[in-house]
């Protein structure tokens, strides 16, 4: 199957349980291109652990999920030595994050301690335990959902593991049609939709190669860098967005041209993505965003302010 023919047909079959949703699923699909984790951030019952599900059950792929509590600890994540009587030795017992696709549902319910120790296996893609390092498998992937930091029992996440994050997004409210749909749809507990698998590990792990080989100008690149600068010099922003968070954008932006069946980026994909990309890598003075400007605010006006290359075909 060809790389835009598996794309596609992943699309649509999470299509048959996310209604509505289409860009959403196009971002959920850019960070799988780039070997990128994700967080989806909204309401209970907008469809985040749907969405996080069906892209799991479309890859033929080893799924995890780990539903994050407030008793939830790093072994139960990274995995845990116990001895053997029957051998005499210890024995390594795999935590949640042994899989290629791993859904950490509701991430910011469980303590700081435990959120961080998904940070090595997000950045090296291994895990340390007792000394001993076990290498994940190919490809990887975390799928993050998280409900806002003001609902009851949750923990904000630290900057440095939001940073690992290449995008995070919002689901939304449905539209009426949609929701529509959706009712219609959902009339049976029973009979509930049942997802096949339509890609292979195989298959992803060369769309994944293929980012390599996207043409981005450098143009394109010292715009990237001027937004990113820009968000640094920004009045009311504490931090701007780092070299890790320039990096991200321009993967981003070659995995973009990559669904869209181009091997070449153009200025718009990186303006269609940087609200995703970069204002979760930012701080502001004001945190909370109940007053004042907000980091989606900063970078849509800069956004907004930059001149757009002209970039010759």
């Amino acid at each position: 199957m060809g790389k835009i023919n598996c794309l596609t047909a992943i699309k649509e079959n999470i299509k048959k349980v996310v209604v509505g949703k289409d860009d959403v699923i196009d971002l959920l699909l850019v960070s799988l291109i780039c070997s990128g984790h994700i967080i989806i951030e909204d309401l209970p019952g907008l469809g985040k652990t749907t969405l996080a599900s069906a892209l799991a059950a479309s890859l033929g792929c080893d799924f995890q999920r780990i539903q994050f509590t407030p008793d939830v600890l790093p072994s139960d994540i990274t995995g845990f030595n116990i001895f053997d009587i029957n051998t005499g030795k210890k024995a390594f017992h795999k935590g949640g994050v042994h899989s290629q696709i791993v859904l950490a549902d509701e991430i910011n319910r469980a303590s700081p301690k435990t959120q961080s120790a998904l940070l090595e296996a997000m950045q090296e893609r291994q895990v340390t335990v007792d000394g001993v390092t076990y290498d994940l498998p190919k490809p990887f992937m975390i799928l993050a959902t998280e409900n806002p930091v003001d609902t009851a029992g949750t923990y904000p996440l630290p900057e440095a593991q939001l940073d690992r994050f290449l995008m995070r997004i919002n689901m939304g409210y449905p539209s009426f049609e949609a929701e529509l749909d959706i009712l219609r749809s959902n009339r049976s507990v029973v009979n509930e939709v049942k997802l096949e698998s339509v890609a292979t590990a195989e298959e992803i792990l060369k769309i994944q190669e293929a980012v390599e080989y996207v043409y981005i100008a450098d143009e394109i690149l010292k715009y990237i860098i001027e937004l990113t600068t820009a968000t640094r010099n920004y009045e009311g922003v504490v931090m701007g967005v780092s070299p890790r968070g320039s990096i991200a954008l321009t993967q981003a932006a070659c995995g973009l041209a990559l669904l869209e069946g181009r091997n070449f980026v153009i200025p718009d994909d990186v303006k269609r993505l940087a609200p995703f990309v970069l204002p979760h890598r930012m701080i502001m003075k004001n945190r909370s965003g109940a007053k004042g400007t907000t980091a989606l605010d900063v970078v849509n006006e800069i956004l907004n302010s930059l001149r757009v290359p002209k970039v010759k075909g």
